[in-house]
């Protein structure tokens, strides 16, 4: 970890140095990595001291981490996340909330929250997390960095801790779209995918967010209006309520599939909210997981059919800006729970996601969201390096 960490944004283990190859896209590029990635030479806690305590030295690093290494990255140390992952806040009952650089008083979002955190605070150039239900494009917004989930299956989670495996993907931070891309371009496959043309507005999405969030979505929507063809859509006439319903009880499911066997040995001590989100995932039954399951499939049927191949949504990341550090839990399930409304579309369906920063409302800093099809990762990428941060390469 670095020297000086002014925003906690790193667990605290020993420096253990990755071999360093001076070649490569990303060459002499410093990053971190989340703390439920296996990195050779360090354990693997998943925000939990006892997790960590059990944890083996990983001797080998996870696949996509050292896909990272082989291009050249520079890593700097593991980033903390939120107990097992399962938080948008960034807020750990065990190891402290770090601080988001771009509003202190605020939270930084999780579960990919060091991570985060430390690119928004200018300690690595870019930093790896990981996305299930939104971990990696709500501390982007929240935080004012640039952030990809990507593509479900696109990236091997080998050397990752399994969460929910049929929402859990790769993600990753950086400060601008031209490093975003090149971080994407060493991971994700080469695939063709047609340019993006048409330009889909989610008006559904904006009743969920003020009127000075839904402001910088409408600032992009025209800029891109002279390049893309933009119409808009209501995506669910049911309520979005309605897919987070879905989301939540097929992901909860699948948490408790994965984690359960280990909470039931362990019995180990979760921080408010956490606690009662892994009670919760415990009651779900089958019976109500294959209705979820079938529900899901017609929800992604929606989404595929909406965007074709050559269609990005677009849509506020998160409903408002991030919440105060110290908000009671409660309001803090409430905010979440909005939250997940806009963040389900993409887990459901499984398609790649962009967090756009640059925009702030109250003085705190926004995302803007485009969303494309299942395999459009790169395309996605370069449309925002293209129209949306076009200096991003001159940019440290």
């Amino acid at each position: 970890m670095p020297e000086i960490d002014p925003f906690g944004a790193f667990v605290d283990y020993p420096f253990v140095a990755q071999p360093m190859i001076y070649q490569g896209l990303l060459r002499r590029r410093t990053f971190g990595v989340k703390d439920i990635f296996d990195v050779a030479g360090y354990r693997t806690g998943c925000g939990h001291p006892l997790k960590r305590e059990q944890s083996p030295i990983a001797s080998r690093s996870a696949p996509c981490v050292q896909a990272v290494l082989d291009n050249g990255g520079v890593f700097v140390g593991k980033t903390h996340t939120d107990e097992l992952a399962y938080s948008l806040n960034g807020e750990n009952f065990h190891y402290g909330t770090p601080l988001n650089p771009a509003a202190p008083e605020r939270i930084p979002g999780g579960s990919s929250s060091g991570s985060a955190v430390a690119v928004a605070g200018r300690l690595s150039d870019f930093a790896i997390g990981s996305d299930t239900g939104g971990s990696v494009r709500i501390p982007a917004s929240y935080c004012g960095v640039w952030g990809i989930r990507t593509t479900h299956g696109a990236i091997s989670l080998e050397g990752v801790m399994p969460f929910a495996p049929t929402f859990d993907v790769v993600g990753w931070f950086s400060r601008n779209s031209a490093l975003l891309r090149d971080v994407g371009r060493c991971l994700l496959p080469a695939k063709h995918t047609p340019r993006i043309s048409r330009l889909i507005v989610i008006r559904d999405a904006f009743a969920l967010a003020s009127e000075e969030i839904s402001k910088p979505v409408l600032d992009v929507i025209s800029r891109l209006r002279d390049h893309l063809t933009a119409f808009d859509l209501v995506l669910a006439p049911e309520g979005l309520a309605t897919w987070a319903n879905v989301f939540r009880i097929h992901q909860g499911y699948e948490i408790w599939q994965c984690l359960g066997p280990w909470i039931s040995a362990n019995r180990p001590q979760f921080g408010p909210g956490i606690k009662e989100r892994f009670a919760w995932a415990s009651t779900i039954a089958k019976e109500q997981f294959d209705a979820a399951a079938r529900s899901r499939a017609e929800l992604r049927r929606r989404v595929v059919d909406a965007l074709g191949d050559d269609g990005a949504l677009i849509l506020p990341t998160a409903p408002g800006i991030a919440p105060v550090r110290g908000t009671p839990p409660e309001q803090l399930e409430n905010f979440r729970n909005r939250a997940l409304q806009l963040l389900c579309i993409a887990g459901l369906s499984g398609t790649p996601q962009i967090s756009i920063p640059g925009h702030t409302a109250s003085g705190c800093p926004i995302g803007v969201s485009l969303l494309g099809s299942a395999g459009s990762d790169l395309a996605l990428l370069a449309l925002c390096n293209d129209l949306l941060d076009p200096e991003a390469a001159s940019r440290p």
